[in-house]
């Protein structure tokens, strides 16, 4: 292949490297309003009163709303497709609030001296609640976090806002109890992985106007741009054909922005007041009123027999949404049906869950979404397990790993036609040196070397649901023009689609200019989410070059006046092999223009049925210092299968950069509240994430399977990448320690407080 499989350079690097304009804030207009909202200071609460008068009159102050000024039909801010699995759970202000920081007022002025004034002239007098702040307790509590009659789920997931439940499910294979009675060991234990924060580097923001015909135009940093369509259809009651919106570059969203956290303010403004609006939030806003990972509590039972084959596996998960539904139903889902698959030998499985309200600031989308809690608890289950039988934990894999070829029956029952998960995990292994630093070594000066397992799948879409779609048209000077709706959040998924495009059109990859995403001029896509662009927008991709290739052919075939058959082409000259005439792509997109009646411009969409899974095996060294807590990352060794490798180069920084969140989710970021439901981490002062420094050496390799359902045989990489580190880490800190930490992050207290 020419362009798939090569590490081209990103199409935006210049523009991002030279600090081009690019992005919402840089592009929008000098005269904006500026857009701020009140939040309130109560966990629960019902607002009595609220009084905006004197704010009124605050020089340059355009306009403030309150919960009586907005549409009162509820919505969900989640960027899923149509019926959204998520409850229709908000509005956009309501008189009840349900965490610290839920909107109380919208406040638009002139600029942000007038309206951080303005803020602090609003009096708004509350009735205050008792709050649900443990979500062991939140299922059947008596105090209900959304006790309306409007609230309203489209989807048979199993909620019910009278029980504080947004879902609950149970599936299943074989006779576990049955199962496990017969085994020769037996482990349960429970996991609790806390909240983690995104923290993309662009914090969320949004900038709206009217156009020349009074539609509302929103610019967005958004990963999903027709379902905020949808959504601020919902929220503003107008029609979508009323509606357009479109993203510029976008500076990180790691799923942040899979959720419509700021789009409805701004809109809400412009609709009203016809002028342009924008919103910032801060990074406080962002810490603090945004869509962090569900918190979850999973508890795992394990059955093996006495030689290590595992017979049983038996998930609960108990997951906390928070204040509102957004994502909650989905993303629990994926904490067992991404993780006991992992497991071939199995003879029988259970996995059930409950998703609770609870008066915290709303969860959301965050890479592994989901799969990310799921994938620890089993790992370090497995890991204990290991531990239990007296095997080392890589053997005790082999023996038990989903195979090429095999069924998985907890992955809906498809099949892993594409599996290079043993050759990663030994790969991972030989580069740790796993064999001869396995468990520990004592380094003198109380300082401990250690090592750590894991390995890990996700998914390449959300099958039979996923729409990706792509328009490829030729330009009169044989260059291409490719329009798509999935969103680069600087993955280089504009790179990667125009490789595929390239590849399946015979030209450099500079021949294809990439334009989106855009409501009005993009094809219908589902949005970047759920590691589907690649795999789904990608295939889409291929399908419309190959359909505009036949076009392209039919048209040289009637310039030289010859059959098609009897054509030949390489992507530049069509020759007819009888004459020896010839026509070149250039030639063939001038005569487009000119008396002909077929576009050569095609648009085609994809959705897949099935969703093949990308492995992955994680191997990490560390030093632990037993005095302090201290650990340093060493080493990692990531070895990925995601099919196809379309670009190396892209694909390693996108390993790289999740084996960072993963370490940091690992080892330091903890989202903490006070008993008033307050959140303590509101900057990146309290709230750390690793830097380069902490995040030792990191090396990816890739074993490199086969999809044949993917485009050139390419699987998902995006979200796959996050899932080891946190297990790796916590076995590596029991092999050092000899105590086992089941809740993240482990802290350097946690450690030097268990290890003594």
């Amino acid at each position: 292949m020419q362009t798939v499989g090569q590490p081209i350079r990103k199409k935006d690097a210049e523009a991002l490297v030279t600090g081009k304009p690019v992005f919402t804030d840089d592009l929008a207009m000098k005269d904006c309003l500026i857009v701020k909202l009140l939040r309130s200071p109560h966990a629960n609460a019902m607002l009595k009163k609220i009084k905006t008068d004197t704010a009124k009159l605050v020089p340059g102050i355009e306009a403030i709303y309150t919960w009586e000024d907005v549409p009162k039909h509820r919505f969900t801010l989640a960027g899923q497709t149509y019926p959204e699995p998520s409850p229709y759970d908000r509005l956009i202000l309501d008189r009840h609030v349900r965490y610290v920081g839920d909107p109380v007022a919208i406040v638009a002025g002139e600029n942000e001296e007038c309206v951080d004034r303005a803020l602090k002239m609003i009096k708004a007098e509350y009735e205050v609640l008792p709050a649900v702040l443990d979500f062991h307790t939140a299922k059947d509590n008596e105090v209900l976090v959304h006790p309306e009659d409007n609230w309203k789920a489209l989807c048979p997931v199993g909620a019910d806002n009278q029980r504080n439940l947004c879902a609950e499910e149970e599936s299943h294979a074989g006779d576990v109890d049955a199962v496990l009675a017969g085994c020769d060991v037996i482990l349960e234990e429970t996991y609790h992985v806390r909240a983690a924060q995104q923290t993309m580097m662009e914090t969320f923001r949004t900038v709206c106007y009217k156009d020349a015909y009074g539609r509302l135009n929103v610019m967005s940093s958004s990963q999903i741009v027709y379902h905020v369509r949808r959504i601020l259809s919902n929220a503003l009651g107008i029609s979508k054909s009323k509606i357009r919106v479109f993203k510029p570059r976008i500076g990180g969203g790691f799923g942040a922005k899979q959720t419509a956290v700021s789009e409805i303010y701004p809109a809400f403004v412009t609709w009203m007041t016809g002028k342009p609006s924008k919103i910032i939030f801060t990074r406080e806003e962002t810490q603090t009123a945004s869509s962090p990972r569900h918190e979850m509590e999973i508890t795992v039972k394990l059955g093996a027999d006495s030689e290590g084959n595992i017979q049983a596996i038996n998930m609960y998960t108990l997951s906390n949404t928070g204040a509102y539904g957004e994502h909650g139903p989905t993303t629990v889902g994926l904490s067992g049906h991404k993780s006991i698959p992992l497991y071939g030998s199995l003879k029988a499985h259970r996995f059930s869950y409950d998703v609770v309200y609870t008066n915290q600031m709303s969860a959301g989308a965050y890479r592994g979404y989901g799969a990310t809690q799921g994938i620890f608890a089993l790992e370090s289950a497995v890991n204990e397990l290991a531990e239990r039988l007296h095997m080392d934990p890589v053997e005790l894999r082999m023996k038990n790993m989903v195979r090429e070829g095999q069924v998985m029956p907890a992955y809906y029952g498809e099949t892993a036609n594409s599996c290079a998960l043993d050759r990663c995990l030994m790969r991972a292994a030989e580069m740790i040196g796993w064999k001869e630093k396995y468990p520990c070594r004592d380094m003198g000066d109380g300082k401990i070397r250690s090592v750590g397992i894991a390995m890990a799948m996700q998914g390449s879409c959300i099958s039979s649901v996923d729409v990706g779609s792509a328009t490829v048209k030729l330009n009169e000077d044989g260059s291409y023009m490719m329009s798509i709706a999935a969103a680069d959040m600087g993955t280089g998924c504009d790179t990667i689609l125009a490789q595929i495009a390239a590849e399946s059109l015979e030209c450099p990859v500079g021949n294809i200019a990439v334009s989106g995403a855009d409501t009005d001029t993009s094809p219908y896509d589902s949005g970047s989410y759920a590691s589907s662009t690649t795999y789904i927008t990608g295939t889409a991709v291929r399908h419309a070059c190959e359909q505009l290739r036949e076009k392209i052919c039919s048209q040289a075939a009637r310039m030289l006046e010859c059959g098609a058959e009897e054509l030949e082409y390489d992507g530049n000259v069509a020759k007819d092999v009888k004459s020896g005439k010839t026509v070149t792509l250039e030639e063939i997109g001038v005569a487009s223009m000119c008396n002909n009646v077929q576009a050569l411009q095609v648009t085609e969409s994809y959705s897949s049925p099935v969703s093949p899974p990308p492995f992955m095996a994680g191997a990490v060294e560390i030093e632990l210092d037993k005095e302090t807590g201290q650990v340093e990352i060493l080493d990692y060794a990531a070895v990925v299968d995601c099919g196809t490798v379309v670009n190396p180069n892209l694909a390693r920084v996108q390993t790289e950069g999740a084996l960072a969140q993963g370490i940091g989710m690992a080892l330091y970021e903890n989202v903490q509240y006070t008993d008033k439901g307050k959140l303590l981490n509101n900057s990146l002062m309290q709230y750390k994430i690793p830097s380069r420094l902490d995040v030792g050496r990191l090396r990816v390799e890739f074993e490199s399977s086969y999809e044949p359902t993917g485009p050139f045989g390419a699987k998902s990489i995006g979200e796959i990448v996050i899932n080891t580190p946190a297990p790796a880490i916590a076995h590596a800190i029991a092999n050092a320690t000899g105590s086992k930490f089941r809740e993240l992050p482990i802290t350097s207290e946690k450690i030097a407080m268990g290890a003594r």
